[in-house]
């Protein structure tokens, strides 16, 4: 079974985000830029399922400009056994990603595409569905628990009201929540394995997909700076301030 994991590039989640000074977007100039956390449990998961026998292959993937083979050379390092860039300088948002990625599920054939729930920059939560819909595959979503046997994957789902179980046949899509498993780090040895791994380089066009941007981002803004906290004697002058400074209380 060939596992699909879709990663994405984006600012370490240690790094402080800055916004430019003419509020155009997010300052990335000389930013520590990371695997997205959610997409390096999605290889986490993939690797595991590869280890028990389950996958015979797992390709890591990446959509965006050519400094992502860096993050892709963490993948290789996590075990990933092979890589593929879709290179393009357009900021491309998660419908072109996932019509990219459609393109290139057609070609690859994965019986299991493995997606992190949303990334921790645009926090979207919407290119595996996207990608699901595009491509006809059965999706179950924000998993805990992932089981492939008979054909099938059994996937605990974290929802509002607790958890659920669902089955989906394969092929199938399958995003990753927090607590299906705690990434590993990459090891020395693995590291420079890495390097050796093959890292294809495709781009939109070849593919025959176009990931011009549909959404224009007019501005972006820090947010507002919160006041100080005070301290209070009694419980009257609480209410008080609650009733008559922030007026959530009548």
């Amino acid at each position: 079974m060939k596992v699909l994991v879709p990663v994405k590039r984006v600012v370490d989640y240690n790094v402080k985000v800055r916004v430019k000074p003419d509020n155009t977007g997010v300052d990335l100039a000389n930013v520590k830029m990371s695997v997205n956390p959610f997409c390096e449990i999605a290889i986490e998961e993939a690797v595991r399922l590869k280890e028990a026998g389950t996958a015979t292959e797992v390709v890591a993937v990446a959509v965006g400009e050519s400094a992502c083979q860096e993050q892709l050379r963490t993948c290789l390092a996590l075990g990933a056994d092979r890589a593929v860039l879709i290179e393009t300088d357009a900021d491309v948002q998660p419908l072109g990603i996932a019509r990219a990625l459609q393109a290139l599920q057609e070609k690859e054939g994965a019986e299991l595409v493995i997606f992190g729930k949303q990334s921790i920059d645009g926090d979207n939560s919407q290119t595996g569905q996207m990608f699901a819909a595009l491509t006809g595959m059965p999706q179950a979503t924000f998993a805990s628990e992932v089981t492939i046997a008979d054909g099938k994957a059994q996937v605990v789902r974290e929802i509002d009201g607790g958890l659920q179980t669902v089955k989906v046949g394969l092929p199938a899509v399958v995003t990753t929540d927090l607590r299906l498993n705690e990434p590993r780090y990459a090891s020395l040895p693995n590291i420079m394995k890495a390097k050796k791994k093959p890292l294809d380089v495709t781009t939109p066009d070849e593919l025959g997909v176009d990931v011009t941007p549909t959404v224009e981002t007019l501005k972006v803004e820090p947010p507002a700076e919160r006041e100080a906290g005070i301290k209070v004697e009694t419980v009257e002058e609480l209410v008080d301030k609650l009733k008559n400074e922030a007026k959530v209380i009548s």
